[in-house]
């Protein structure tokens, strides 16, 4: 069964890179990220894996835990961890779990027979502090992940789940946000003393909130 947004994350124990871990208790009331690998020694995952350890300290900074999973044995994942630092310049900092038995990938539904019946697909996963899924993006095996979107996700994420509202379209950092159409003009002009922009009546902007 394929997991939805607003599900619980499934939990599991499992090894990785960074020795035994039971998921929830790793992650503890953090937000996570787990994304998925064909396989180890994959050209673009690869690349992927470069990536994040590249972007670990951004991740850190929002609060954010980050782990891999591939179908292979740990001795296999630290065989191409090796790859990854000669090849990507930056050592894999972040736990890889292990997944011969498939366990894991079941659980996430993550073996796709459609695609291929023994290699994982290429998902990821953003879960809340709350162990709930906040979003899921799924790409094939020939388009590398775009990780700075990603950043930009969570950052959407965190904001929105602190205050009430929305990110348009393209929002980065810093740009005007959506008042959720949730919240009365009443209220809104008591959150907003300094008022907001109607396009419409359901579309109202405000700068982005601080803190």
């Amino acid at each position: 069964m394929s997991i939805r947004l607003g599900d619980e994350a499934p939990n599991f124990t499992a090894e990785t890179t960074e020795g035994t871990i039971d998921f929830h208790d790793w992650k503890g009331d953090s937000w996570a990220i787990l994304f998925s690998h064909p396989k180890d020694f994959t050209p673009v995952c690869t690349t992927e894996l470069g990536t994040v350890a590249k972007l670990k300290d951004e991740f850190d900074r929002r609060g954010v835990k980050v782990v891999g999973l591939s179908v292979d044995p740990v001795d296999s994942h630290a065989e191409w961890a090796a790859d990854i630092a000669e090849t990507q310049g930056q050592a894999v900092n972040f736990p890889l779990i292990a997944d011969p038995d498939r366990k894991v990938s079941d659980l996430y539904d993550l073996i796709h027979p459609n695609a291929n019946d023994t290699l994982t697909v290429r998902s990821v996963f953003v879960i809340g502090p709350d162990n709930k899924v906040k979003l899921t993006l799924t790409y094939p095996a020939s388009t590398g992940r775009n990780f700075d979107e990603i950043l930009r996700v969570v950052d959407s994420l965190q904001l929105t789940a602190k205050h009430q509202v929305a990110t348009p379209a393209d929002w980065e950092q810093g740009g005007d946000v959506i008042i959720v159409p949730a919240v009365s003009d009443e209220d809104a002009a008591a959150k907003y003393p300094d008022g907001w922009r109607a396009d419409k009546p359901y579309l109202r902007w405000v700068p982005q909130p601080q803190g």
